[in-house]
């Protein structure tokens, strides 16, 4: 890690936490309160992230045969589990929160995968290059977007994949007030749009008050992509289609704001 002292508490799991001097970014999922009800979130089968955001996800994948794979936010480290699965030969998922990366060290461990616990902005420290670089909803929670993309188009490969899902950015946007108009029985007419224009920080109550989100538009991440020497190959905002509208209904205001923006790029 660059010359740098690490704690390793065993063969798969390193700890920068204690020795990372820019260790001070926003670490809300070690928050009790927050913790159990996001994972309460994710056991639910019907939840938005599994019907729409994974599969959208895994679909951009290029084959992951003999590669080496950089997972950026990587939670529970069930995406970690599933590359190895998928033939990957050497899998390194990181996540600030020292909680998601206990979950992932008991229940989705492998001889291939090395989990550490370090904030993406510090990917510079890793060593080696990767052949595919993914990231799960987690840049909404970037304030340095730039320098993140900057630091991964300098880890991957020549070739290499870079496939990422965020928070879309008409969701980002919002700052306050309700994101929907609702008829006089309360059902979602279309949604209310405001300030997308004006980029940076967000602040909501999710579980808990003061959860940190940073809004950009889509010009700004497209370009930012660009700027750093990217090729964009693919962009998507997955949508119901009318088998899973009738199985699950409560989805239909997605035909009015995605809640994902998904794009596959290339070194």
């Amino acid at each position: 890690m660059r010359g740098m002292i690490v704690k390793q508490r065993s063969p798969c799991y390193i700890d920068l936490g204690e020795v990372t001097s820019k260790m001070a970014k926003q670490n809300i999922y070690d928050h009790e309160i927050f913790f159990e009800g996001y994972r309460k979130i994710r056991d639910n089968a019907a939840n938005a992230n599994k019907l729409f955001e994974i599969p959208a996800l895994l679909s951009l994948l290029p084959d992951l045969h003999g590669k080496k794979v950089l997972d950026l936010g990587c939670g529970f480290g069930e995406h970690c589990k599933y590359f190895v699965d998928a033939g990957a030969d050497q899998v390194t998922g990181i996540d600030i929160s020292e909680k998601m990366l206990a979950v992932a060290k008991k229940e989705n461990s492998d001889p291939k995968i090395s989990y550490i616990r370090m904030p993406m902005e510090e990917i510079a420290q890793l060593k080696g290059r990767f052949d595919v670089v993914v990231s799960s909803l987690a840049f909404h929670y970037v304030e340095d977007f730039t320098g993140v993309v900057k630091e991964i188009y300098n880890l991957l490969c020549e070739g290499g994949a870079f496939v990422f899902s965020q928070e879309n950015p008409l969701c980002t946007c919002h700052s306050g007030g309700d994101r929907w108009t609702r008829d006089e029985a309360g059902n979602k007419i279309y949604v209310n749009l405001s300030n997308y224009g004006a980029e940076g920080e967000r602040e909501s109550f999710w579980f808990v008050d003061h959860v940190k989100k940073y809004h950009r538009m889509f010009s700004t991440i497209v370009n930012t992509l660009l700027e750093a020497g990217f090729t964009v190959e693919k962009m998507v905002e997955p949508l119901p289609d009318d088998k899973m509208l009738q199985e699950h209904p409560e989805y239909r205001d997605l035909l009015h704001k995605p809640d994902f923006l998904l794009i596959k790029a290339k070194k």
